[in-house]
């Protein structure tokens, strides 16, 4: 069975990075965009960033500037660097992407990554 799996995620204080990586199984369909959002502790899940299959990248404003989002089409996993860490980064990260099954396309998410950024 065809899934995504982040990985990458871990404690880092304020002002550090992190590189997180969205692997799939098997295929991402690349035409499609891929994303990350993010559930902060008691909050509803959010967008962080999403990138079309050219590569264009957008980002929600509390991220922009220090978070960048891009894709591997051949090795079918997406990333999202991560700089300039702040307390409220701290969330689970989940990725998204639309995958090639059997039978055609499925719309996945991961299981999710946390990050914790403190001190």
């Amino acid at each position: 069975q065809v899934h995504l799996l982040e990985s990458g995620g871990g404690l880092v204080q304020p002002g550090g990075s992190l590189r997180l990586s969205c692997a799939a199984s098997g295929s991402i369909f690349s035409p499609n965009p891929a994303g990350w959002y993010r559930q902060p502790p008691g909050k509803e899940r959010e967008l962080v960033a999403t990138i079309t299959g050219s590569g264009v990248a957008n980002y929600a404003g509390s991220v922009k500037g220090r978070f960048t989002i891009s894709r591997d089409n051949a090795k079918n996993t997406v990333y999202l660097q991560m700089n300039n860490l702040k307390p409220e980064d701290t969330a689970v990260y989940y990725c998204n992407a639309v995958l090639v099954v059997a039978g055609g396309l499925k719309m996945d998410w991961g299981q999710g990554t946390q990050v914790t950024v403190s001190s």
